[in-house]
């Protein structure tokens, strides 16, 4: 199962692709976030209890190929599809890595497919990890939701898999590993699928389409920091990059025309980071249109697009007068020792904006013109419509998050104490570098309970019906050791997110990640449809390594 340790036989032979380099330890300091200061005790701290790991030592990363940008690859039901999970060279501003990627592809293979349609995928792994791929968001058969030690066995290096992959609701989706994903999808395992709806006016018009994987990296200097081999490293807040990429790449570029509208559809697939997505200027104007498992009932305006972990998000955006356009990352940090906020504004690309024909300009095409107007999308709302008679029905049952360490440091346990007089409800960025490396998931625990029975992590023992409704209540818990924001991901089913803090949601969309602010609760409508054994948990991939997971039945009817 996902945040298992592997087996003394597979870190012997994982081994041989130790990093080894910088200090005595193998391991190189995490690096300081510039113009923020730490205690000199915490600039000290050991390593964590974990070997360091990176897949380039003894390999000289000029013999490996160079990874490609991924391919759209249609398909149409019942076709087939190879994947290979290997080692490729990634070069990063004229420096070369070996990173991981799926059929030399960085990000993997953008597969493209029609509602309904089922495919099989042959699955090769070439690494020497352990592995599977789940395949995010998507209502599958429970065999092939990509779960080791649940739906199957992990897929060992020289070994084959094959899953049947089924796409049952329109919308944008992604593929990972589900086995020490802290490692494995940071290097370079993921790609996006899109299901195109069946209904051709499912979304409002778009000049074109364009899909961005949003992530971060964690450099030291000029080399990748290491991940832990036996188990994962940064258990406190997770493995914030000092990278941004889009796409696996530094530097974003994209080229359109004024007056073109761009559909853009936006993954999250960072280990930790939540992203809060603008574009500087005035001159483009956006609107959301959708979300994880299809569309929201009405588009909105929006000046911003915020993604935890495993989101995704469709948006339009007009690009209304010629010149250039940053697209960024804005938040809000916290200087914890100095008791400060600060503004941290991340450049992840440009938008290059031509100017438009003239005739084009004086006669708008049917996107620009259908962009004008806030769109109720009646498919959407339809479907919705047949679950307003649970919007206000009691709730069924409780899920709390929290933490719990033992064995810190001390230094680290009384910063901690007195840092929790406030906690940011989302944690943007890495601001204690030092501390968050040093926690591994022998010293952290980051915990699901279920208040009615008191029962821990992979101890709930829910079980369901197809056919049930079931109403949930999620409580991030404000006073833990550390509170810290939860993307909680429901693998095989769907959700509505129905309130937050009591305040209703206006307007819905069927959900499968929804982001849990830390001292907030979020009240969903778990619509179980799918027969299996299926996982929740966190997807900060920290905190899954770290037990905050959970696994509930559905039986057939």
């Amino acid at each position: 199962m996902p945040g298992m340790r592997m087996a003394d036989s597979s870190a012997a032979a994982m081994a041989g692709h130790q990093h080894g380099a910088a200090g005595g330890d193998g391991w190189p300091r995490p690096p300081m976030m510039p113009g923020l200061t730490m205690f000199p005790a915490l600039m000290e701290l050991d390593p964590p209890g974990t070997d360091p790991f990176l897949p380039g030592d003894g390999i000289d990363p000029a013999t490996l190929p160079l990874a490609r940008p991924r391919d759209v690859v249609r398909l149409d039901d019942g076709d087939v599809i190879d994947l290979e999970a290997g080692l490729v060279r990634r070069r990063i501003r004229s420096r070369d890595h070996v990173m991981y990627g799926f059929n030399g592809q960085y990000p993997g293979p953008l597969l493209h497919v029609p509602e309904a349609a089922t495919v099989t995928v042959n699955f090769t792994n070439s690494i020497a990890w352990p592995t599977t791929i789940h395949w995010h968001g998507l209502r599958l058969d429970n065999a092939s939701d990509g779960v080791p030690g649940i739906t199957q066995d992990p897929v060992e290096p020289g070994e084959t898999f094959r899953y049947e992959v089924h796409f049952k609701d329109p919308g944008i989706y992604w593929y990972h590993p589900h086995h020490r994903e802290d490692v494995l999808k940071d290097l370079g395992l993921y790609g996006n699928m899109l299901v195109e709806p069946r209904q051709p006016d499912y979304y409002a018009p778009a000049d074109r389409e364009e899909f961005l994987m949003l992530d971060d990296f964690l450099m030291a200097g000029d080399e990748a920091m290491p991940f832990g081999l036996e188990r994962s490293t940064h258990a406190f807040m997770g493995r914030f990059g000092n990278l941004m990429l889009i796409n696996g790449e530094p530097d974003y570029e994209l080229d359109a025309t004024a007056g073109e509208v761009v559909r853009l559809y936006l993954t999250n697939v960072s280990n930790t980071r939540t992203f809060n997505l603008s574009f500087e200027g005035k001159s483009a104007r956006m609107k959301v249109v959708g979300t994880d498992v299809g569309a929201f009932e009405r588009e909105e305006w929006v000046e911003s697009i915020v993604l935890s972990p495993a989101e995704r998000y469709i948006v339009h955006v007009r690009f209304d007068e010629p010149g250039e356009l940053v697209l960024v990352n804005r938040v809000q940090g916290i200087d914890h020792l100095g008791g400060a906020f600060f503004q941290e504004t991340d450049t992840l690309g440009v938008v290059r904006v031509a100017e438009g024909a003239a005739d084009t300009a004086a006669q708008p095409g049917h996107a620009s013109i259908a962009f004008d107007t806030l769109r109720t999308n009646v498919h959407a709302a339809r479907e919705i419509a047949l679950y307003r008679e649970y919007l206000d029905a009691p709730v069924d049952r409780e899920l709390t998050f929290t933490m719990e360490t033992t064995g810190i440091p001390f230094v680290v346990d009384r910063l901690m104490r007195f840092d929790s007089a406030y906690f940011h409800p989302v944690e943007w960025s890495g601001t204690m570098p030092m501390m968050n490396w040093n926690s591994s998931s022998a010293e952290v625990s980051w915990i699901i309970r279920e208040p009615a029975t008191g029962s821990e992590n992979m101890d709930i023992g829910w079980d369901f019906a197809v056919g049930d409704v079931v109403k949930i209540r999620l409580h991030n818990e404000r006073r833990s050791f550390h509170a810290m924001q939860h993307p909680f991901h429901i693998h095989g089913q769907r959700f509505l997110v129905l309130a937050r803090n009591g305040v209703p949601s206006e307007n819905l969309a069927w959900k499968d990640t929804v982001l849990l602010p830390a001292g907030t609760t979020t009240d969903i409508l778990l619509e179980i449809t799918n027969p299996g054994r299926w996982m929740a948990h966190c997807h900060i991939s920290e905190h899954l390594e770290s037990g905050m997971r959970m696994v509930f039945g559905v039986g057939s009817l």
